[in-house]
């Protein structure tokens, strides 16, 4: 459903989401940070919605691809964002080798997956971070799920989780990453809970 919903709403999205960063310095501060920090290599996208992240992360000089299971969002990030790289794909089964990507951004993009899957998750994402590759969390901080039916405009139905940063630091510590960076920050703006951002490199042994 959660593709079906996103495919519902791409357009209204984007528009919403267009402008988003402009006023939220932590987060740009922790994306710059990323970009400095991750290696030379390609840096993935998952979830990439409308690609405004990716498109990002590219004027800040990293080479970008945007993953994302509604094929409208990729129609839509394509055309805000020409110079990234898009493609239609799961998180959960990404369609890259072994040990072949330098960094991955999963910006919100988790909180459709329920908690008891997110392990199966971060697998897949240590699967294809090279040795030290590095990865970085958004997410609502929380311990709810919470169905949405009206959404962006539309009406559409899909779940979303708000998630414990203690319970995912954990679960990325099990999947064999290193977390060195926990920063949460309350509500703002039209916001109803706080937020929370983890950066974590896969270990090596």
């Amino acid at each position: 459903m959660t593709r079906a919903a996103y495919d519902t709403v791409a357009e209204s999205y984007a528009d919403l989401v267009r402008d988003e960063l402009d006023g939220k310095h932590l987060e740009k501060a922790l994306l710059a940070t990323f970009a400095e920090r991750v290696d030379a290599g390609v840096v993935v996208d998952v979830g990439c919605g409308s690609g405004r992240i990716a498109g990002h992360l590219r004027c800040l000089g990293l080479a970008m691809t945007g993953i994302d299971l509604s094929p409208s969002m990729i129609d839509v990030a394509r055309r805000e964002f020409p110079d990234v790289r898009f493609v239609v794909g799961a998180m959960q089964s990404l369609d890259m080798g072994y040990c072949t990507v330098s960094g991955i951004v999963a910006w919100y993009s988790i909180i459709h997956t329920p908690p008891a899957q997110l392990p199966q998750v971060f697998a897949e994402l240590h699967r294809v971070l090279r040795p030290d590759g590095l990865l970085l969390l958004a997410f609502q901080s929380g311990d709810e799920r919470v169905r949405l039916e009206q959404v962006y405009g539309h009406s559409v139905s899909y779940d979303a989780y708000r998630l414990d940063p203690v319970a995912v630091a954990g679960m990325l510590v099990e999947a064999n990453f290193e977390v060195d960076v926990r920063v949460h920050r309350a509500p703002m703006g039209y916001e109803s809970t706080s937020q929370a951002f983890l950066m974590a490199r896969k270990r090596t042994s």
